[in-house]
């Protein structure tokens, strides 16, 4: 076949890695470099979040970047932690280890990492690739705004400078505004220092590594102007080095797998979004199934060696392509670069203001709110508008985790509500045409027929919807008084067997009534199984037609007579 070479590249068998030249690894280097200068100071940042010490950062900024380079699907894509993934670790690792010990969170976090790649993992071999597309647009912008507030509301506490017992959304920001006085001045002028510089590089020097340039200035007053003798809280002593080998506690897995599993959707989710997002034309799209098993295993391989979950992040996939990236080499030097700090840089990120970190946080968080895509969902579609509110109001209220199965079910929901409400509606011509369009009252000119009605229904009609479709037909039915119904079936691709009996009994019906039922443009599938039934011998082969205008002369030729 001339384009069988073609189809291939999508499919998910074996892909051939293109080879390297010294053009592409040149230009994977800087790039790897560049991304490193977003991903690392971000990963810390996202550690904090999930309640980890910042090292557990760098760790999930090194292995399992590097794990997946080696066995992902997608070039550009940069795969480390996330701000979603953060806080849905930091509410499942605080289940199962609430005194905070050091060695209580690196067992909670690498034992929920590994839950999560091996629930990726066996996903990957059951083929589940499709539940990317799960989550509709809409559900995903409401699920990521709440996430977007919680995580402001829970750093906001970081960049005052005060301290409470955090509870629940409201509980927070109640406690937040009861503590206001207690804040202290230079961590706050810390923080307003951070969240200035963030915008000022974004907006005018937007190519620039932002994050790595506030951290290391905030590093560098910290350790000269002795920050942490005015009261501004810092990072501490930070264990460099190696990171070592963590098992999984087999006693927390009964807690945390709930967790685990939204977190490997969301992981999977957003690295399958954001590198189909940044996937060059000309390179084959990301597999799938083969990118579950590539996450999979970086979760658990970071798991074993005190990393926390991961995933990719849409911010430093853009960063790295924009950068030059041309290969997984590029996601190599980026994991490099966080094990050289962590040999080496380590003691200097012990000066750290706690409030740097969560002002990285906040600036990268905000993002996430997106009041625009709301209104603009809600101008094309009200009904995807309510699921988005839905979704954004599941995570503020109930919490991140319940968040998740809000999301999950508000898309099912969706899904199963268009399904059960298809589009029906009655036909006319437009004048001088063969074209057919919604009747309208914008449109009063357009050919109509007295006493026939032509009918129109988008989608499959199958158990769950017939009855939904038969009520609606009817409701037209009862307006019109028409002798013949012509149901326009062009669009109608599958028709089930329940469907397909409520049909015979609503033609039956109205031949008691002194109705005809027609039908027109029925695809060869749906065809071949109406004359098979009892409705193709009740209607016979006169009232079944090629098309609506064929149908329509045959009326118009019997009102002549």
């Amino acid at each position: 076949m001339k384009h069988s070479s073609t189809l291939s590249s999508n499919r998910e068998g074996p892909e051939k890695t293109p080879r390297l030249s010294l053009r592409w690894l040149h230009a994977d280097v800087i790039a790897g470099l560049t991304a490193a200068a977003v991903v690392v100071p971000k990963a810390m940042a996202y550690a904090t979040i999930a309640g980890l010490p910042v090292q557990v950062g760098l760790y999930t900024a090194c292995i399992p970047m590097a794990i997946y380079a080696l066995l992902g699907t997608s070039r550009p894509l940069s795969v480390s932690t996330t701000t979603t993934i953060g806080i849905l670790a930091a509410t499942a690792i605080a289940s199962v280890a609430p005194g905070g010990a050091p060695s209580e969170l690196l067992s909670a976090a690498a034992t929920l990492s590994v839950l999560v790649g091996l629930m990726l993992l066996l996903a990957g071999v059951l083929r589940l690739g499709f539940v990317a597309n799960f989550i509709s647009e809409p559900v995903l912008t409401g699920f990521k705004s709440g996430i977007g507030l919680v995580i402001v509301v829970d750093q906001v506490p970081k960049l005052l400078g005060i301290h409470f017992e955090k509870a629940g959304f409201f509980h927070n920001v109640l406690a937040i505004v009861h503590n206001l006085p207690k804040t202290s001045i230079p961590t706050l002028l810390v923080s307003l220092g951070v969240l200035a510089l963030i915008a000022g590089f974004e907006r005018f020097r937007p190519k620039w590594p932002a994050p790595l340039i506030v951290v290391a200035a905030a590093i560098a007053a910290s350790a000269m102007l002795d920050l942490q003798g005015h009261g501004v809280a810092t990072v501490g002593a930070v264990s460099g080095g190696l990171p070592s080998l963590v098992w999984p506690q087999m006693a927390m897995v009964e807690q945390l797998w709930p967790a685990a599993a939204g977190i490997a959707l969301m992981s999977f989710t957003e690295s399958i979004a954001a590198g189909r997002a940044f996937a060059d034309p000309q390179e084959p799209r990301p597999l799938p199934n083969r990118e579950l098993v590539a996450l999979g295993a970086a979760n658990v391989g970071g798991g074993l060696f005190s990393a926390m979950p991961a995933g990719g992040g849409t911010t430093q996939t853009a960063v790295n392509r924009h950068a030059g990236a041309k290969s997984q080499v590029a996601e190599l030097v980026t994991a490099a670069s966080a094990l050289i700090i962590l040999l080496f840089l380590a003691p200097l990120i012990a000066f750290m203001p706690q409030a740097t970190l969560a002002a990285v946080v906040v600036a990268y968080s905000v993002g996430l709110i997106q009041p625009q895509e709301f209104r603009t969902i809600r101008a094309v579609r009200r009904m995807e508008f309510r699921w988005a509110i839905f979704a954004f109001a599941g995570v503020v209220l109930l919490g991140t985790l319940q968040g998740i199965l809000v999301a999950v079910v508000a898309s099912m929901l969706a899904l199963a509500n268009q399904a059960y409400n298809p589009p029906v509606y009655a036909l006319t011509r437009i004048p001088g045409t063969g074209a057919f369009r919604h009747e309208t009252d914008e449109h009063p000119d357009d050919e109509r027929y007295s006493g026939l009605l032509l009918v129109r229904v988008l989608g499959r009609i199958f158990f769950a919807n017939a009855e939904r479709v038969g009520d609606m037909i009817w409701t037209l039915i009862e307006r019109d008084h028409p002798r013949v119904i012509i149901l326009d079936c062009r669009a109608i691709f599958d028709l089930e067997y329940t469907a397909l009996k409520m049909m015979t009994e609503a033609a039956e019906k109205l031949r008691g009534a002194g109705m005809q039922l027609w039908l027109a443009g029925l695809n060869p599938a749906v065809q071949a199984m109406i004359e098979r039934s009892s409705l193709g011998a009740a209607l016979g082969p006169e009232r079944i037609f090629l098309d609506l205008p064929t149908a329509i002369e045959k009326y118009l030729e019997g009102e002549k007579r």
